[in-house]
């Protein structure tokens, strides 16, 4: 697929407020970007008494943020064809892995959050499913990508509580960034993948994580 995604769709949290940078967006596109900063500034990075769990509702943006490795993207997708819009998420994955800024642990905080400024709620769900569905296994797969996805109504629960809704957002946005191994044990403790991560099934968990597997360079016992 062509990667539709340009580095010029890319900024950081600070760049909302430079006055240099506004004149980049067109008022409905900032007004989104700024709705977003404030969710992830006043509920993602923070704990929550309702997770079930230490820690804040993301254990991974704190740290994109202190290491100014979170990109938001703006992008309008009217009434295209979700195909198109496979292909869009497409090109963020292959931008993810062009501006893959470490190796090792630090790079599991490289995220870029696409926010799509004009796509209507109830078509979120419908829209994010097929890039799960085209994306999700093959993207783990190949590269190690997920897809988060988040939208208004969002109904996935979290993790260690099933009556809280971490995934509602809003406005429709569809994080992507590296996996980790704690994604995998969230994959089958429930069927809704982490607080921050890919919304995945059981199936798909086990296919995309036994092709991750195959590609490793093991040795056979006794040998160097």
């Amino acid at each position: 697929m062509a990667s539709s995604a340009q580095t010029t769709n890319l900024f950081l949290l600070e760049d909302l407020d430079d006055p240099a940078r506004k004149g980049e967006f067109e008022n409905r596109d900032l007004e989104a970007l700024q709705a977003i900063a404030e969710w992830i500034n006043n509920f993602v990075i923070k704990p929550h008494e309702d997770l079930g769990r230490d820690g804040t509702v993301c254990p991974f943006v704190p740290g994109s943020l202190e290491r100014k490795v979170l990109w938001l993207a703006p992008e309008r997708i009217g009434d295209r064809d979700p195909s198109e819009v496979v292909e869009l998420m497409d090109g963020y994955r292959r931008l993810l892995l062009d501006k893959r800024s470490g190796d090792g642990d630090d790079a599991i905080y490289d995220v870029i959050v696409v926010v799509f400024t004009d796509l209507a709620a109830d078509r979120a769900r419908a829209v994010f499913d097929e890039v799960q569905g085209r994306l999700g296994v093959p993207s783990y797969a190949a590269d190690g990508n997920l897809f988060g996805p988040y939208y208004p109504g969002n109904e996935t629960p979290a993790i260690h509580n099933q009556s809280f809704r971490p995934f509602d957002s809003p406005l429709p946005v569809m994080f992507v960034r590296h996996g980790v191994t704690g994604d995998w044990e969230s994959s089958w403790t429930t069927m809704s993948g982490s607080s921050c991560g890919q919304v995945v099934t059981e199936e798909s968990a086990a296919q995309a994580l036994g092709e991750r597997l195959r590609r490793l360079p093991w040795r056979s016992a006794g040998h160097p």
